[in-house]
């Protein structure tokens, strides 16, 4: 059954928070006390990739992209989050439902096109360390941020596009967050062109990362082993398992509630937890683990804070 009226002005319901009335203020302070540290830490990278001239090298450009779309992805799921916990209303107007979606795709896909293009370029430091500087230029290296990025862009705009012809036949939707998967739930047509092209869109972004990442990773522990100096096959070590934990942490969070969608027999409440999941812990782990694993970064914050306090006294 079509719904009536202008599907600009419908109205949908998100699944309930379940929050007893005694948690709802803990629980808005709690969301937005991780939102700040997420935007906190985040903001902390970028600044301190920006403002330091000896970290505007190719690794660390690439990094920067990285917070930036973390602070894009949480962005998309607390300030609808917090008002739902405070307001106790679970209503979204459909243009801010398909808002939300495209930057929560816009962020999921991003993370592993970043991460690809950072294992790209560990590989080439590693593996042709002479002829980093010659492929890594910064023509190059701009060319690689701009067409990872155009690119993912129109997949996910063509993804969105296509579920706007559609009519919407209910207003509940069963998620905690709108993406495309729970958007086609909702709509009275056929939608498998929408489902054949997800999951295109799905086995492309994970088969090419993945098969990157562990080509890339093969032959850079190939080299550490035969490598003799000690120093530099503990820090090439080091760079690589810090970006390989993050990328299988990603891979963990995201690839489930896509995969659980599309079956009968995936428990409702995992596929919510993971889709929340997917918008929180890599935001936080993220800057955490290059922060603080990071060398380069690492000292550079605590110059800076040691700094700011010097200031102030």
């Amino acid at each position: 059954m079509y719904l009536n009226g202008s599907i600009l002005s419908v109205i949908l319901t998100l699944h309930s928070l379940e929050l007893p009335q005694a948690s709802i203020y803990p629980a808005f302070i709690f969301g937005m006390a991780t939102y700040s540290t997420i935007l906190l830490c985040n903001l902390t990278i970028v600044v301190t990739i920006c403002e330091n001239r000896n970290l505007h090298k190719p690794m660390y450009i690439l990094l920067l992209n990285l917070p930036i779309n973390d602070a894009m992805g949480a962005s998309s799921l607390f300030p609808q989050l917090l008002y739902s916990i405070l307001s106790q209303d679970r209503s979204i107007s459909y243009p801010a439902c398909m808002l939300q979606g495209f930057f929560i795709h816009m962020y999921g896909g991003a993370s592993h096109v970043i991460l690809t293009a950072m294992a790209f370029d560990r590989y080439i430091a590693i593996c042709f360390p002479l002829r980093y500087g010659a492929i890594m230029t910064t023509s190059n290296l701009v060319r690689i941020i701009t067409m990872m990025w155009l690119i993912h862009f129109i997949i996910i705009i063509v993804l969105f596009c296509l579920l706007m012809p559609y009519k919407i036949c209910q207003k509940y939707m069963a998620e905690l967050v709108c993406y495309n998967p729970s958007l086609m739930k909702i709509m009275c047509e056929d939608t498998t062109v929408n489902n054949i092209y997800g999951l295109f869109i799905l086995c492309l972004y994970h088969c090419i990362s993945l098969s990157v990442v562990a080509f890339t990773y093969i032959h850079i522990l190939i080299t550490c082993v035969t490598n003799k100096q000690s120093d530099a096959k503990i820090k090439a070590l080091q760079t690589c398992g810090t970006h390989l934990v993050v990328f299988l942490f990603l891979e963990f969070n995201t690839f489930f509630p896509l995969i659980a969608h599309r079956s009968e027999n995936a428990p409702a409440h995992l596929r919510r937890v993971f889709s929340i999941s997917a918008l929180v812990f890599p935001p936080i782990v993220n800057p955490l683990i290059y922060g603080f694993k990071t060398k380069e970064i690492r000292q550079k914050i605590v110059s800076c804070f040691k700094s700011k306090i010097h200031s102030l006294q």
